[in-house]
């Protein structure tokens, strides 16, 4: 048993919904908040998606950079509707989990994957004993699983739109744009505001200045997080780790291409992955890009795209 989050604190969910990312509030959907204490003793705000029946497992949802929680409603209600629990949470310093001045807020992506993801993870267990854990990660969600020290909980993984972010494997013109973000932006305004504001142009919630410098050292070399390996990082999982994988990419991410996407596996020496790479139109889609999956408006126009998630937890049973 774990016991390392604390108490629940639970209640219909009362999130308000980002009506920017077209999902809806479900107040009759058994859904719950939870709070998570970390082992920096940071509260960390989660969501509880409790299916009506048995549990067939429970999944943890790790968000992209700077996401919230909330952006994943539809899709973690998707799940339970199939009979799998589910837990979505904010990582420290972002939506519910700022506690303090963003200024002020020292975490980093390296906190986030050594102890806000296996925090969640230990609460995932206490939330759904006896079921088997698996972990669907959204970009830095599925790069950060090797800081992870209870990895060996995870029983599969199921990632999306995750890859290393390398600027240099990025094609023109969009490379530009990339290199203004991250090695303008983010430099300048860490400076001059001690956290980066990435959701004035459109890339999120703003930034603890821990993480968007980590951020923009991982895309400037390959590899992403093991550019950091003998430096910020001495200690990590990566090699160890070898629970199946499922990768799912799309022809016009312009961050996780196909070559993106392969130097992020890379990284992970022993995991077997299968990847799928698609094309929007492969769907009926225009776009799906590095954020579409996860929308309600994709899966009403493609519903087989979030069944790929459900027939691979599934097939894991």
């Amino acid at each position: 048993m774990h016991n390392n989050h604390a108490p629940s604190s639970r209640t219909q969910q009362g999130d308000t919904i980002d009506a920017n990312n077209d999902h809806e509030s479900n107040d009759d959907n058994g859904s719950y908040s939870l709070s998570i204490m970390t082992e920096r003793n940071q509260a960390l705000a989660a969501t509880v998606y409790r299916p009506t029946e048995t549990v067939k497992a429970a999944v943890m949802i790790a968000p992209a950079t700077g996401i919230k929680r909330q952006f994943y409603h539809n899709f973690a209600s998707h799940l339970a509707a199939q009979g799998f629990g589910v837990l979505t949470f904010d990582n420290e310093g972002i939506g519910e989990s700022l506690a303090t001045d963003l200024a002020k807020c020292d975490s980093s992506l390296i906190s986030w994957g050594r102890h806000d993801m296996p925090a969640v993870l230990d609460a995932l267990q206490d939330e759904f004993p006896d079921a088997s854990y698996h972990l669907i990660g959204h970009s830095a969600g599925g790069q950060l699983i090797g800081l992870m020290r209870n990895y060996d909980a995870i029983a599969s993984v199921f990632n999306v739109a995750c890859s290393s972010g390398c600027i240099k494997n990025m094609d023109m013109p969009y490379k530009i744009k990339a290199m203004g973000f991250m090695d303008a932006f983010i430099p300048v305004t860490n400076f001059a505001l001690g956290y980066t504001p990435s959701d004035k142009i459109g890339m999120g919630e703003p930034l603890p200045r821990g993480v968007a410098r980590q951020w923009r050292e991982w895309c400037n070399g390959s590899g992403y997080i093991k550019t950091a390996f003998g430096k910020s990082i001495h200690t990590h999982f990566y090699d160890d780790i070898r629970m199946p994988a499922l990768w799912l990419g799309f022809s016009d991410d312009e961050i996780a291409n196909s070559k993106n996407i392969d130097d992020m596996i890379r990284v992970y020496t022993k995991m077997p992955v299968e990847k799928r790479f698609f094309e929007p139109k492969d769907f009926g889609l225009s776009s799906i890009g590095h954020m579409r999956y996860f929308s309600g408006r994709t899966n009403a126009k493609a519903p087989e795209l979030w069944q790929m998630a459900v027939d691979w937890l599934n097939q894991q049973q």
